[in-house]
């Protein structure tokens, strides 16, 4: 990690350099606002909130997306809630341990790090469900619930924009986990779980799994249309017809899956060939199956 030390007090700043140095940090000083300034990037920012009456605001604007910590002689608004209302990250109190500054930007690291991911994985999951047409979850649905669905990825979709909806985390079990009976019996009283891949449990084993969760608030999710229905339970078709978990399609209904699934993307003469019937014979398909022609 590559620290800047912001600090007038010259011994100070190289002792507290000295001591990171020993930690592997890497450390530049600077005792002006102006040497602080320089075009040069750092992962942390140690900034002192009393150089010489100097605005150090600057310094915060332009290292604000690197983690800084205010050094500080005593908590005002001026020293504490200001700087962190303007973009620094925490403080710390002069004097103060090496150790307790240690514990502070290794949280700090983490704690972006993690926001970071998360960021990434929003972005992702709402490209993911941009074209998810599900129903939604109310506030007030009944637990357990079993989604019985044709594509996972509907009952995901729904699942994850409940969590938006109830502001609430959920934990996430494969039931074809070797370890899925364990982590739903050690689940906290009143957790919020959802659990997938239903349709790959024997039957004679789901019951075991319907009464570890029949005082939770579960959600399972199962692609067997077959599935019994013990519990409150929601059936999401998909907009075309997909392929079932166990599903072997008939001819005809794999042209009619494929032309619903790629007509955005090939021009009717390519899908023919792909399918390896004439055109003639995919307009007659098209009539048959009720599938107009988009233009």
């Amino acid at each position: 990690m590559k620290i800047l030390i912001v600090e007038n007090e010259i011994y100070l700043a190289q002792s507290i350099a000295s001591k990171l140095n020993d930690l592997n940090y890497i450390c530049d000083s600077a005792a002006t606002i102006k040497e602080a300034l320089r075009n040069e990037h750092y992962d942390a920012v140690l900034l002192s909130t009393n150089i010489s009456g100097q605005n150090f605001y600057p310094i915060i604007e332009k290292h604000k997306s690197s983690i800084i910590i205010l050094m500080i002689s005593y908590i005002s608004n001026d020293t504490v809630s200001n700087p962190i209302k303007a973009g620094a990250s925490d403080y710390i109190q002069k004097p103060f341990m090496i150790e307790e500054l240690i514990r502070k930007l290794q949280h700090l690291k983490e704690f972006n790090a993690l926001q970071q991911e998360n960021l990434t994985y929003r972005s992702y999951l709402n490209h993911i469900f941009q074209n998810s047409k599900q129903k939604k979850l109310d506030k007030k649905t009944s637990f357990p619930l079993l989604l019985k669905i044709d594509f996972q990825k509907d009952a995901d979709a729904l699942v994850f924009e409940y969590s938006k909806t109830i502001d609430e985390p959920f934990s996430f079990i494969s039931l074809s986990s070797p370890n899925a009976y364990e982590r739903i019996a050690k689940l906290p009283e009143n957790e919020f779980v959802y659990l997938v891949d239903l349709q790959t449990i024997k039957k004679s084993e789901k019951h075991k799994i319907y009464n570890l969760i029949q005082d939770k608030r579960a959600i399972l999710s199962s692609t067997d249309a077959t599935e019994e229905e013990v519990m409150d339970t929601i059936s999401l078709p998909s907009e075309h017809k997909m392929f079932r978990y166990g599903d072997i399609l008939s001819i005809d209904d794999y042209i009619k899956y494929i032309v619903l699934s790629f007509q955005n993307k090939f021009p009717d003469t390519e899908l023919s060939k792909k399918l390896g019937i004439s055109r003639k014979s995919l307009w007659e398909k098209r009539k048959k199956y009720g599938i107009p022609r988009k233009k």
